[in-house]
C-alpha cells in the first residue's frame, strides 16, 4: 500500500539524516492523516494519490506566486517539495495515451455533448489520477465533445 511505503520512506529519511526529505514526507502524511479524520475513512491507494495530486497543484500555484513576486528561494523549496511528492505518483501519461483514454471514456459513457463531460470525467478520473494534469485533461475532454 501507498501510505506503508511513505511511511518507511519516513523511518529511511530519520536514519539517514535526511531532513528535508524527511519534512515533505511528513506534510505528505499530515494531509494523508487530516484528510482521513475529516471523512472519518482510511483511504485507499487511489485516494491516497489524490491528496498527493492536489499537494502538487499547490505547490505549482506556489511556484508561479513566488516567482512573480521575485522569490526565487521559496519557489525551489516549493520545486524541491514536488520532487519528492511526485516520486509517489505513478508515472505520467503521454499526451498520445490521454487522448486514448478520454476516446475510450466518450465511448464508454456514450457522451455526444458538453453536458455529457460529467460521465466521462469520472470515468477517467481514476485512471489519470495522479498520472495527468486534470485541468488538462478536462480541458481535452470539453474540446473532444465540442466546447
Amino acid at each position: 500500500m501507498l501510505k506503508s511505503r511513505i511511511q518507511d520512506d519516513m523511518k529511511t529519511a530519520m536514519k539517514a539524516g535526511d531532513k528535508p526529505r524527511l519534512g515533505v514526507i511528513r506534510l505528505i502524511l499530515a494531509a494523508i492523516k487530516q484528510r482521513e479524520v475529516d471523512e472519518r475513512i482510511e483511504l485507499d491507494d487511489t485516494q491516497t494519490l489524490a491528496v498527493l495530486d492536489k499537494m502538487v497543484k499547490q505547490r505549482r500555484d506556489s511556484i508561479g506566486q513566488y516567482e512573480r513576486a521575485g522569490r526565487e528561494d521559496l519557489a525551489e523549496v516549493e520545486r524541491f517539495e514536488i520532487g519528492v511528492i511526485q516520486g509517489y505518483l505513478p508515472a505520467a501519461l503521454t499526451e498520445a495515451e490521454i487522448a486514448a483514454l478520454v476516446e475510450e471514456a466518450v465511448a464508454a459513457s456514450g457522451a455526444a455533448t458538453l453536458s455529457d463531460m460529467g460521465k466521462v470525467m469520472n470515468l477517467l478520473r481514476p485512471r489519470v489520477q495522479g498520472r495527468a494534469d486534470m485541468g488538462a485533461v478536462s480541458a481535452l475532454v470539453k474540446q473532444r465533445l465540442g466546447g
